[in-house]
């Protein structure tokens, strides 16, 4: 039988099982049930309406958080010409095209996210066996395959995450540091609840947002009352 650790069973103590608290206590209590020697990365888990089998109920997006996602984001871009001086001016740690494909096909994965021009795309669609499974491959959906280089590669690194529902119809998604603060917190949550209830799909009836919590990367969750968000949203 499984046993617990004592400091994470200490942390469970701490919160009401069966309670389904506002998110602004539950940012309060969260730095309390923190345990670990590291910044923990606070995280928001929904469970949506949705029956991700259709495709017209999938939900996907992105959104740039006010306050970022305290962390350095090592960004790729697979461009030519003046798009390669764009992206580096922009700040991506790597840009090219055939040298990169190349590099990728060999193995090299050493980057956080990729961006591509839509002009090099035939040639990016190669890494789709490689980039796909990992989450790292360019796609209009979440807004990364786009002329609009330096924009996009100054969002991405100030901290613009990308969601997608899983087949159960659930996301799990960062919204900071434990170190910001409620109030930077609250906002970046914000932000992504609003961005999330904008994508609902019209074929999805009845409850759109079923369930959510917020936990640290160490910490149990705690529950939030579902009508949190449908206030947000009012």
């Amino acid at each position: 039988m499984a046993t617990i650790a004592k400091k994470y069973a200490e942390a469970i103590k701490k919160v009401d099982r069966e309670k389904r608290y506002d998110m602004d206590e539950a940012l309060d209590l969260l730095p309390q049930m923190t345990f670990a020697k590291f910044d923990e990365t606070v995280e928001l888990a929904l469970r949506l309406g949705v029956d991700p089998r259709h495709a017209d109920q999938m939900v996907r997006g992105s959104v740039a958080l006010p306050n970022g996602l305290g962390k350095k984001v090592r960004v790729l871009v697979f461009a030519k010409g003046q798009k390669e001086k764009e992206a580096e001016e922009a700040g991506a740690e790597f840009v090219g095209a055939e040298d990169l494909i190349e590099k990728v096909q060999k193995g090299w994965l050493d980057f956080d996210k990729a961006i591509a021009t839509p002009d090099v795309m035939g040639m990016v669609s190669k890494l789709g066996k490689i980039l796909g499974p990992r989450g790292l491959m360019p796609n209009p959906k979440v807004g990364t395959v786009t002329f609009d280089i330096a924009k996009t590669v100054k969002e991405i690194k100030a901290g613009r995450v990308e969601f997608r529902v899983d087949k159960a119809g659930n996301l799990h998604i960062p919204v900071g540091k434990i170190s910001f603060g409620k109030e930077k917190l609250l906002e970046n949550v914000n932000s992504l609840l609003e961005a999330i209830v904008r994508l609902k799909p019209p074929s999805s009836k009845g409850t759109y947002v079923k369930g959510i919590a917020v936990c640290t990367t160490m910490s149990p969750g705690i529950k939030i009352d579902p009508a949190y968000v449908r206030n947000l949203s009012k």
